[in-house]
């Protein structure tokens, strides 16, 4: 298994982060109905909202998942946040970095994973819209433009003022 790199701006990033103020807050609905849609039109049975804290993966939303966050030393979205352009792994058996993973090798039994890099205005990126299923699979070019604009919108969200909220 490859550990996750650490992003060469994490103390900055980190910032970013902490400055939304989302960290282990309650569900939202706001976030809940992204991964629930994108449960629905991707058909996975697992879509998170996952923030990319210190050393966890927390998740400000989850469709299919009971874990609220996971090591960041296992974690796909920690791998994700390394660039701008989303991180699909068709099947985590065959990637050498995610094989023996324990996400892989045990519950949740990821074998496909996509993670669009949610980017902040300030340029940094802060975690990941993920979709998980639990079967090898692939996303059509038309997939990835509806997950990008899927991510945007987490992005807003996370940056919006409590009055300025969609």
């Amino acid at each position: 298994m490859q550990r996750p790199a650490t992003p060469p701006d994490e103390a900055q990033r980190l910032q970013a982060l902490r400055d939304l103020l989302v960290l282990d807050t309650e569900p939202e609905e706001r976030f809940d109905s992204i991964t629930a849609f994108c449960a629905t039109a991707f058909r996975v049975p697992i879509a998170l909202v996952s923030l990319i804290d210190a050393d966890r993966q927390w998740f400000k939303s989850r469709q299919g998942l009971d874990a609220c966050e996971t090591g960041r030393d296992i974690s796909f979205c920690g791998h994700a946040i390394l660039q701008d352009d989303p991180l699909v792994v068709p099947d985590a058996l065959e990637d050498p970095r995610f094989a023996d993973n324990p996400l892989v090798t045990g519950e949740p039994k990821i074998r496909f994973y996509a993670g669009m890099p949610l980017r902040l205005s300030s340029g940094f990126r802060v975690g990941t819209l993920c979709l998980i299923d639990r079967k090898p699979r692939r996303l059509e070019p038309e997939d990835l433009v509806l997950f990008r604009d899927l991510a945007r919108l987490v992005v807003r969200e996370l940056e919006a003022q409590p009055g300025e909220r969609a």
